[in-house]
């Protein structure tokens, strides 16, 4: 594996801890907004809207963010940046059950419950699928399950196993679901993602209890991780129907959909159009952004090549690879491009992937797909 070029700046440990760590403080700025607006709620809408800002500024910093290529420390304590996923962890579960209040209390439809749905939904996507994209990369069973909580508030359990049993053996093959094909629409790989990744995990997980066959009726089920995950999360889910009505129930599902909407825009980008045959994953299997914002918001997840190639390496550490495929900005602006304007983001892709030789480009591929055509074109 070749190494990361770019040498980090010396300082004394305890200088470069303390200045690593002041960034990602970045990461509460979401979530914090959340919860001031589910603690301060009900608002007249003119004192709602307001709130958005947040997201908008995100975006918008994230486009012009400046570059960090800088590597970090060889050594970081680990206690400090573990506090942090603690942190966010607790406010998720708070912000979600404030939004829920809101609406039981307030009723459904008030612009509240939209500013609310926005807020949260995308805090979902930030501080519960991201977080516990983390935690359940790591050796310690606590830290495991409670990623796996944090998945239950959005309904998506499933993805631990999928994505550390499934994704991270297959990624960049045909064989894996969560890995965009070349000229696949976002949509298109929604559509086909999301059944998809369940199923995988489905067959992980009975294959682990030694039978990828057994009907519902065999005993073994009983140990199945993905039945203990669907229980919980829709044992609460509908704990919230019955105890606080109908509102509250939606607007849970509709901040849940909203959080895997947004991972499956950032699983669409992160593997885009890449191949990988029985080779060792590489930083090449994965597309990065050098986004100074990214990094400090998403605790890390934007390094994703040094993330594949060392799973259990923790986000502060996450080197910076140059030969990885570059996104041209940050995962929100990313995110919103691809939503947005597809076409356009597909055809930026092609163009990455030919200046770098990857995917449909590279030696040995025998022909250009008509996708390309199209898209070489716009």
């Amino acid at each position: 594996m070749s190494t990361p070029v770019t040498a980090f700046a010396p300082a004394t440990p305890v200088l470069e801890t303390a200045r690593i760590w002041a960034l990602h403080l970045l990461c509460f700025v979401l979530p914090v907004t959340c919860l001031v607006f589910g603690i301060t709620a009900p608002h007249p809408w003119w004192v709602a809207l307001p709130f958005l800002l947040v997201i908008v500024g995100s975006v918008l910093a994230d486009i012009n963010s400046p570059r960090e290529r800088r590597q970090p420390a060889p050594t970081l304590p680990r206690r400090p940046f573990d506090a942090l996923l603690y942190v966010l962890s607790a406010l998720q579960f708070v912000n979600v059950a404030l939004l829920v209040r809101v609406v039981a209390l307030h009723g459904f439809w008030r612009m509240d419950t939209l500013v609310g749905l926005l807020l949260v939904g995308v805090n979902s996507g930030y501080s519960a699928i991201v977080v516990a994209h983390e935690l359940i990369h790591r050796a310690e069973w606590h830290r495991q399950q409670l990623g796996r909580l944090l998945l239950c508030t959005v309904l998506y359990e499933h993805f631990a196993t999928e994505h550390i049993r499934g994704h991270h053996s297959r990624v960049g093959t045909p064989e894996d679901p969560a890995t965009a094909r070349y000229g696949e629409t976002a949509i298109a790989f929604f559509v086909r993602t999301v059944p998809a990744q369940f199923r995988s995990a489905w067959r992980l997980e009975k294959k682990r209890l030694g039978d990828e066959q057994m009907p519902w009726r065999d005993a073994r089920m009983l140990r199945n991780r993905l039945v203990h995950g669907i229980v919980v999360e829709w044992s609460v889910a509908l704990a919230i129907l019955a105890a606080l009505g109908v509102g509250a129930f939606v607007i849970y599902v509709l901040q849940a959909l909203s959080g895997v909407r947004l991972l499956e825009a950032v699983n669409y980008f992160e593997h885009y159009g890449l191949t990988r045959t029985t080779r060792k994953v590489q930083p090449i299997d994965s597309w990065d952004t050098d986004s100074w914002f990214t990094l400090y918001t998403l605790v890390g997840l934007s390094r994703h090549a040094d993330h594949h190639a060392h799973a259990s390496r923790p986000y502060q550490q996450l080197r910076y690879f140059a030969e990885s495929p570059k996104l041209r900005h940050g995962y929100f602006g990313t995110v919103v491009w691809l939503l947005l304007d597809n076409a356009a983001f597909r055809a930026a892709m092609a163009r990455e992937l030919e200046r770098r030789g990857l995917g449909p480009f590279t030696r040995d591929a025998t022909a250009v797909s008509p996708e390309l055509s199209q898209l070489t074109l716009m």
